[in-house]
């Protein structure tokens, strides 16, 4: 039975790198990244920044499973821009990222390879000046319960470790807590069956 992943790594903010080949400039802008929208937004400000470039190539991960992704080569060779714009991405195992390497030509062509290269360099070097992090995958769940079920309910609470999210104490009590993916099945089989404690993932 495979390990339920229950965490992630991304990057906490923006980060720029640089790569020079024989006249060609490549400028390396990394980002935390959620949606399409905000990439259509980075790259039209950076259309504006680098106006005279000829390509602004990218690549993005993202979702906590790591699902959904896309390398974008915007008029270099097939596969010669975005996908090893996406293998330094994947290489440092980092998702809800985009990458943008803007290219300048500098008048000698670099082949296929030579492009690949300094696509690949660039985004490495951005990627390298970011501050990477490891976010934990949560889920929530919300128990009801009665007011003579507190002491019980709060013990196995604490026994687990939980991060209590909201709560309302009264005569009918409800309790929301977030835990880390991997421990969902842990917490079902704590409080379910309890009499006059009832638990529901959200």
């Amino acid at each position: 039975m495979s390990e339920i992943k229950d965490s992630y790594k991304t990057i906490t903010s923006p980060s720029e790198g640089f790569f020079k080949d024989r006249g060609s400039k490549f400028f390396g802008y990394a980002y935390p990244y959620t949606s399409e929208e905000e990439l259509k937004a980075i790259i039209e400000v950076l259309k504006k920044e680098h106006h005279t470039a000829r390509h602004h190539c990218y690549a993005y991960r993202f979702k906590q499973d790591y699902s959904v992704y896309r390398a974008n080569d915007d008029g270099e060779p097939t596969n010669a821009a975005g996908k090893p714009i996406l293998g330094q991405i994947d290489a440092k195992d980092l998702t809800n990222v985009a990458v943008v390497v803007v290219r300048y030509f500098g008048g000698t062509k670099l082949g296929v390879g030579g492009m690949m290269n300094a696509y690949k360099t660039a985004a490495l070097e951005a990627l390298n000046n970011a501050e990477i992090i490891e976010c934990t995958i949560d889920e929530e769940f919300e128990i009801s319960f009665g007011y003579p079920e507190m002491n019980t309910v709060m013990r196995f609470i604490k026994d687990l470790g939980v991060d209590i999210v909201s709560q309302k104490m009264e005569m009918d009590c409800k309790i929301i807590f977030s835990i880390r993916k991997k421990e969902v099945q842990k917490a079902q089989d704590k409080f379910t069956g309890l009499k006059n404690i009832y638990i529901k993932q959200i």
